[in-house]
């Protein structure tokens, strides 16, 4: 009895579980275009507004800048005056 119930709780939780998805945004570009369609997807590869927009012409698409940018300067890494 004890199996059983252990393989019934298994399938259910397994039934219920949803697949993983991608991370959404690349952090190597300060610009993603979102490109609106079935499925809707990102697509960062771009360095600046104007670039993305040019490509985003004439589709259903907007720019948007990336959250998850590493930009050149750390903010760990600056230096604080001390007083």
């Amino acid at each position: 009895m004890r199996v059983l119930t252990l393989a019934m709780l298994a399938v259910g939780a397994v039934s219920i579980a949803q697949p993983a998805q991608a991370q959404t945004y690349d952090p190597s570009y300060p610009v993603c275009m979102r490109v609106f369609g079935d499925p809707t997807y990102f697509e960062c590869r771009y360095s600046t507004i104007a670039q993305c927009k040019g490509t985003a012409a004439g589709r259903g698409a907007e720019c948007l800048l990336n959250p998850y940018f590493a930009s050149a300067v750390d903010p760990a890494r600056r230096r604080h005056r001390a007083y």
